[in-house]
């Protein structure tokens, strides 16, 4: 009786998956949110500025490669634990630089740790559930990235005022990475090993019954000759520049077009990333009903994409509006976009490649993503050093188009 119970674990599993995103977006937006102050204090200009988000870039693309097939090799339990400790202690070291160039190798530091995050985590939805489910769950835990992005605003410059030191702004979240590894340790295991997964969820996480793990190696040129591949790494590349720029740049902007400073920045943020987390979640979930509804992976993961483009297009008017909250707004709605396009990108390595080669996926992807990443940081810089503010009409414009010429490129790469 008690076997033929779901125990729906998978859920918890995903929880932890949730915390270590949100920790790692915390960490990674910390410099963001502190921008305009540090900018003060240290005294760089925009075009350095761009280079230390170009370092980390740059580190974030070369070790996606490496970290995807450490990950397949070593296993999810290892790879994500090596990762968070990397990554924390990266986190800690920015309390010790004293110039632009110090910041620079902190954030390359950080990004060597926070590579693995993605590949570990989309590596560990493959392994936890069924196709139909993956969409709707990446979605859930990728949400930690507006999480993260929704407490950084509200806690750092609190923390930073009463304190009256900007290093409590890279401090804070230590101990709860030192939380999550126990939880970690105690918590995870492989389905079939876990005693807390009953027969039945077993059965349901491996209802697609031929994705099957498998024990071969994978090897780069299987990768590399995969037309699919090269489609994700066009979405990754194309749309994750996108995310770094609203990241990197949204509270500089919002505090030179209206005024926004370390005590205000709280709410736009806060509202920004709210709405796009519960867009995110959305676009998700309308990507896994599509699939339900009797579509085929490449007609409902395509529909989802499309859906997802819509939503940024709007966002090219934002330079063009003296209002802050229709740019909150603006901004609020494409990067809702963005969180579907990725749950739905992510969603599709798993589609076409087979657990086993996952974590290297999800590295070429993320390299792509970083690759571009680097290319824009380093352009905005030098947008915006020239041209002050009247520059950003141009990255908000490839904001708005860029989702949509990635989903014809990648239907023309797999049609």
């Amino acid at each position: 009786m008690t076997e033929k119970r779901e125990t729906g674990f998978r859920w918890v599993i995903l929880s932890l998956l949730f915390i270590a995103t949100t920790i790692l977006y915390i960490d990674r937006s910390a410099l963001g949110i502190l921008a305009p102050h540090l900018q003060d204090e240290i005294g760089w200009n925009e075009e350095q500025y761009g280079l230390i988000n170009s370092a980390f870039m740059v580190a974030y693309a070369i070790c996606f490669l490496f970290m995807g097939r450490i990950i397949d090799r070593i296993g999810t339990k290892k790879g994500y634990l090596i990762s968070i400790i990397i990554w924390s202690i990266a986190a800690v070291s920015h309390s010790l630089a004293r110039s632009w160039i110090g910041f620079a190798f902190a954030r390359f530091t950080l990004a060597i740790g926070q590579s693995g995050n993605f590949p570990s985590a989309i590596k560990v939805v493959a392994e936890w559930f069924p196709r139909k489910e993956r969409a709707l769950a990446i979605s859930i835990f990728n949400g930690g990235s507006n999480m993260g992005t929704i407490l950084s605003p509200l806690i750092i410059p609190a923390l930073v005022l009463s304190f009256d030191s900007w290093k409590a702004g890279f401090l804070w979240t230590f101990p709860l990475s030192l939380i999550w590894i126990v939880l970690w340790l105690k918590y995870f295991r492989l389905p079939a090993n876990h005693p807390k997964v009953s027969a039945s969820e077993l059965e349901h996480i491996k209802s697609d019954g031929n994705d099957v793990a498998g024990t071969e190696k994978v090897r780069w040129r299987d990768i590399l000759i995969h037309r699919g591949a090269w489609a994700i790494a066009v979405g990754k590349f194309m749309a994750d520049p996108i995310w770094w720029f609203y990241l990197f740049w949204g509270a500089k902007f919002l505090n030179e077009k209206y005024g926004v400073d370390l005590k205000d920045i709280g709410l736009p943020f806060f509202t920004i990333y709210l709405v796009s987390w519960g867009i995110g979640i959305f676009l998700g979930w309308l990507s896994s009903k599509f699939l339900k509804m009797g579509m085929g992976i490449n007609k409902g993961r395509k529909f989802g994409l499309l859906a997802c483009g819509l939503f940024a297009v709007p966002v090219v008017m934002v330079p063009h509006t003296e209002s802050l909250w229709v740019s909150v707004g603006l901004i609020a709605l494409a990067a809702g976009g963005h969180c579907g396009w990725s749950a739905n990108i992510f969603s599709l390595m798993s589609d076409i490649f087979p657990k086993k080669a996952t974590g290297t996926v999800a590295g070429f992807g993320g390299f792509s993503g970083a690759v571009g990443g680097a290319l824009v940081a380093y352009a905005v810089g030098r947008i915006l050093q020239d041209t002050g503010t009247n520059g950003y009409t141009i990255p908000f414009a490839v904001a708005g188009t860029g989702y949509l010429l990635a989903l014809l490129i990648i239907h023309l790469v797999i049609p």
